[in-house]
C-alpha cells in the first residue's frame, strides 16, 4: 500500500480509494477502463468526470453510493431532480418507511378528494404538496433501501 496523501480537499473518488486501501496503480488495474494518469486527474479535478467514469469506479470499489453522488452533485440535470441518498441502517429505512407510510396512509382520503376532480384548486393546493412530500419521503426510502441491499450484495460477493 502506498503512502496516504496528504491534500485537504479530496474529492469522494480520491477518498473512497484511499478508505480501500488502493494505490492509483491498484485502483486503475482494478477499474480496467481508467489509466492511472487519468484517475490522478479524475480525483484531483484536473478533468471532467463523465458518467461511465463513475460507474466504472463504483462498480470497482464496489460502493454503488459513488453513482447516487454523481447524479445528485455533478450531474446537470440530476442535481436539480435527484436526491442524495445516504447510507443508513436497515432499521432507520424501515422506520422511516413505516413512519411516512402511515403519514400517507392518514392522509389517504383527502388525496382522493383533490385528486377525483383532475384539477387542483387553489384551496387544495397545500394539501397536495405535503402529500407530494410524503410521497418524495417513501421514494428516498426505497432509494435508501436499494442502496443498503447493493452494498449488502457487494459485502456477500467479497
Amino acid at each position: 500500500m502506498g503512502r496516504k496523501s496528504i491534500k485537504e480537499d479530496k474529492n469522494i473518488y480520491f477518498k473512497t480509494r484511499e478508505e480501500l486501501g488502493l494505490t492509483r496503480s491498484q485502483a486503475s488495474e482494478l477499474i480496467g477502463t481508467i489509466t492511472e494518469s487519468r484517475l490522478e486527474k479524475l480525483e484531483t479535478g484536473k478533468t471532467t468526470i463523465y458518467p461511465e467514469d463513475v460507474v466504472d469506479l463504483a462498480r470497482a470499489y464496489k460502493k454503488p453510493e459513488l453513482c447516487n453522488y454523481y447524479c445528485s452533485h455533478q450531474c446537470k440535470i440530476g442535481k436539480d431532480s435527484v436526491p442524495e441518498v445516504k447510507n443508513s441502517s436497515l432499521s432507520e429505512i424501515v422506520l422511516g418507511m413505516l413512519a411516512s407510510l402511515n403519514s400517507l396512509e392518514r392522509q389517504k382520503e383527502r388525496f382522493v378528494e383533490i385528486t377525483a376532480d383532475g384539477v387542483i384548486s387553489d384551496d387544495e393546493m397545500n394539501d397536495f404538496l405535503n402529500i407530494q412530500k410524503q410521497l418524495e419521503q417513501i421514494s428516498m426510502n426505497v432509494d435508501s433501501l436499494k442502496l443498503w441491499v447493493a452494498n449488502q450484495i457487494n459485502l456477500q460477493i467479497d
